[in-house]
């Protein structure tokens, strides 16, 4: 990956037989460090004991009650999670709401729960890396995904949101969405496309989860489509009344799944890290979909609507 991290490039952890919490949660902010999450993110540690043994930990995009279920049921000791729960401030967290009863469950069964969000979108491999994987997208001959939005503090332009860059050859839209449909997770919404399907398409720009926002910067770098989540409707029929690039929008949980099972997503740098030392931890993927759509309607069963 170019100027990203290499397998055994982090420090090893102290030693002792089974990991402590806040051992593990030492180790995540060495790859996801807090202070590049955005200002209004939350991130970290949000419950458990720093000093309580770790020997499972399950891996999640988002920490619903169904995900914490999955948790509980598997006997995990730390619940990993892209999305924050407490995102927005709250000022209590009683168990008679659906939050506070995520809190209450975990807590009650000493149970970790600990986010990584938008520090690792910017990350160096991060999220965005993972997406790029997924779909076969390669650097610039053999160079580095290049961040579509860099990161200015970082002097080597490793981190920011988004990448951009290419597959091996040429392909049409319709091919290429194709290779995202198999890449990624299945959810009820599917694909949405923007765009002629025999479009000749060689650079991507990408970016997981939520990213219209890098509308302007896809354009800018030449892309010849962008893939992301979220897409609104005014930002998105703005971007395509400038002409390239085509646009597929995707769920946001499908765009975000890849990260947690990568070569270099938490799960693989976490035991890396523990390798190091002479020690591990259990680990599980949730297959859960946690997308918030659960199915759509068409009026035209089985039939391929392109306007």
């Amino acid at each position: 990956m170019g100027r990203c991290w290499v397998a055994g490039s982090l420090p090893p952890v102290s030693s002792t037989d089974v990991p402590r919490l806040g051992e593990i949660v030492a180790t995540f902010e060495r790859i996801y460090d807090p202070a590049w999450a955005e200002s209004w993110d939350a991130v970290g540690l949000v419950c458990g004991d720093p000093e309580a043994p770790v020997r499972r930990v399950l891996f999640a995009v988002d920490p619903t009650a169904a995900v914490v279920d999955e948790a509980l049921e598997w006997g995990a000791d730390l619940l990993v999670a892209h999305h924050p729960l407490l995102l927005r401030p709250v000022h209590g967290v009683p168990a008679t709401m659906p939050k506070g009863r995520v809190v209450h469950r975990l807590i009650g069964r000493g149970v970790g729960l600990y986010v990584a969000h938008t520090n690792a979108d910017v990350a160096c491999p991060g999220v965005s890396d993972a997406l790029a994987d997924a779909v076969g997208l390669g650097g610039f001959d053999g160079a580095a995904l290049r961040p579509l939005a860099p990161s200015a503090a970082d002097p080597s332009g490793g981190r920011g949101l988004g990448r951009l860059g290419r597959l091996p050859e040429p392909v049409t839209l319709a091919t290429f969405v194709g290779r995202v449909a198999a890449g990624l997770p299945e959810t009820p919404a599917g694909l949405r496309v923007a765009g002629d399907p025999d479009l000749p398409v060689h650079t991507v720009a990408l970016c997981g989860g939520a990213g219209d926002s890098l509308l302007d910067e896809a354009r800018a770098a030449g892309a010849d489509v962008y893939l992301t989540a979220d897409l609104r409707h005014h930002p998105a029929s703005e971007s395509r009344e400038h002409g390239p690039p085509a646009l597929v929008d995707a769920s946001h949980w499908a765009t975000e799944w890849p990260w947690l099972a990568s070569r270099s997503g938490p799960l693989t740098r976490l035991l890396d890290a523990l390798a190091v030392r002479g020690t591990t931890v259990e680990t599980h993927i949730s297959a859960i979909v946690t997308d918030a759509w659960t199915w759509t309607h068409r009026a035209a069963r089985g039939v391929e609507i392109r306007s």
